[in-house]
């Protein structure tokens, strides 16, 4: 096994520790742009089968933005929300029934921008505890989906493709998973997730 493998089959305390130096030493990229609208996700890592996982939300065609999108959960802060931090905390609760107090927050990853809906992104890093019972929200959220690091980390699973966005063709990078197509902003996160998880020694 490859040592870029190696950090997802290890024990989940030891799992914890590892990411949390991955994470301390990364340091985040902001963008400033008050034209954007501010707005959080949260990446949620969880153990099963002693195998590092990530879960990602399908959103529903009911929701005003990114319908039927491999996503994770978030979305827009509010006016009650003190902070990013909590706008992710929040849509988690509210999205899959992701107690706050479940998710420890284990970094951040760099700001990302959304193409056309002009979203400005924070991405929060959690390690969550597994089995959980979620309870998925179905006006946004069609489902959930459970992907293990290792599958995303195959090559064959980094592909070229045309996806249609808003209306328009565009060619963009995609990950495949079980025939579910990640892309756009959430596949830009999940890559910088990957290449620092890739680059530990």
């Amino acid at each position: 096994m490859s040592v870029d493998l190696q950090c997802c089959m290890i024990e989940l305390p030891e799992m914890n520790r590892y990411l949390h130096n991955i994470f301390s030493r990364h340091h985040k990229k902001r963008i400033l742009n008050s034209n954007l609208k501010p707005a959080a996700v949260l990446i949620p890592l969880f153990y099963k089968k002693s195998e590092l996982h990530i879960l990602f939300i399908k959103r529903s065609n009911s929701v005003v933005y990114h319908k039927g999108q491999i996503s994770f959960p978030g979305g827009q802060i509010q006016k009650t929300d003190a902070n990013l931090q909590d706008t992710a905390l929040r849509e988690s609760w509210e999205e899959i029934g992701l107690s706050p107090q479940d998710a420890e927050i284990i970094g951040e990853l760099d700001d990302t921008r959304t193409r056309t809906t002009r979203f400005l992104i924070s991405p929060f890093i959690a390690s969550i505890p597994y089995p959980y019972k979620f309870k998925i929200n179905p006006q946004e959220i069609s489902g959930i989906m459970e992907v293990p690091v290792t599958s995303l980390m195959d090559r064959s699973s980094y592909k070229r493709r045309r996806v249609i966005d808003e209306g328009e063709s565009i060619l963009t990078f995609t990950y495949d998973y079980n025939g579910e197509i990640i892309w756009g902003a959430t596949a830009r996160i999940l890559k910088q997730l990957l290449e620092l998880l890739k680059n530990q020694t």
